[in-house]
């Protein structure tokens, strides 16, 4: 199944790459965290799309081929402005409102997005490893690999794949690394750099104190607002995620669903796909019959 390049316009008329998979009347969105790309949806979304779905793959802003934005906006509320901005013309592209699935940042955008910028706007939502308040030891961990030699890069594609297995030592080193090249930009100067605009990360460092108090209150009060069905898929041994994190969110949505991964991390969709993907066709197919239903 061979996707095909859509283009959207983002809150600040920012270029918005997808790949588009499938077809059908109830489209998904695909949204991966941070510092990721699109591509780290590939499997998954062709699973989905196989289901009878059309599928949009969303490199955010400043990630992967999306624009980076020169107001340097990268604040958790801006992705979710862009979620808004992509729903409403996927509803117009097919009379539905989508489901999303975000994972880590993309689930940000998504329980901000629906549960503030603009209820009503999605018909479901799957938060891949990601609630409201999370261990900021883990994400002390993620930025601080994000932004080991952001600027000075790699000289091969090989050196970056050591660099993850160093950060994941769980996890088997792929022998294919076409994968990978995916994420990363070949420059002029021969490096290769992460697919994605330095002033992102720059954002998170400088904001880091104010991530574990305001904005977690921020997701907290959103995640109360969400009526939508709701799915939570968590890695057994996510570095942000702890099952107290859990209890709370379930406190706040009641009628979300739970699924715990084993021997997944954080990233679940790379450390465990198949089980993965299956939570969430399975959560979509539960979705068709009740829409059938009614």
């Amino acid at each position: 199944m061979e996707p095909k390049r859509v283009e959207f316009q983002g809150a600040e008329k920012n270029a918005l790459v997808s790949d588009r998979y499938g077809a059908g009347n109830q489209p998904v969105i695909m949204l991966h965290g941070g510092g990721q790309t699109r591509h780290s949806w590939d499997a998954a979304s062709k699973r989905i799309a196989k289901l009878g779905h059309p599928v949009y793959s969303l490199d955010q802003r400043g990630h992967g081929e999306s624009g980076w934005v020169e107001t340097g906006n990268y604040g958790f509320a801006d992705f979710a402005k862009d979620l808004v901005a992509v729903t409403r013309q996927v509803q117009a592209l097919h009379r539905s409102r989508p489901v999303v699935v975000g994972a880590s940042l993309g689930g940000f955008a998504g329980m901000l997005a629906e549960g503030k910028e603009s209820p009503g706007g999605l018909s479901a939502l799957v938060l891949v490893d990601i609630t409201p308040r999370i261990d900021m030891g883990g994400v002390s961990k993620i930025i601080g690999f994000m932004g080991d030699r952001v600027e000075e890069g790699f000289a091969s594609v090989e050196e970056a794949a050591d660099a993850i297995a160093r950060y994941l030592p769980n996890r088997a080193k792929p022998k294919d690394l076409s994968g990978l090249s995916k994420n990363l930009r070949h420059h002029d100067d021969g490096r290769y750099r992460w697919h994605w605009d330095p002033a992102f990360l720059k954002t998170r460092q400088n904001h880091e104190s104010h991530l574990a108090e305001k904005v977690q209150q921020d997701m907290l009060v959103a995640t109360g607002n969400l009526k939508l069905p709701v799915l939570l898929i968590r890695g057994q041994n996510s570095e942000l995620v702890s099952m107290d994190h859990v209890r709370e969110f379930q406190e706040q949505v009641p009628h979300a669903k739970f699924t715990d991964i084993r021997d997944a991390g954080h990233m679940v969709a790379g450390d465990k796909n198949d089980v993965f993907a299956t939570a969430v066709e399975e959560f979509l197919v539960e979705l068709t019959a009740d829409a059938e239903a009614l």
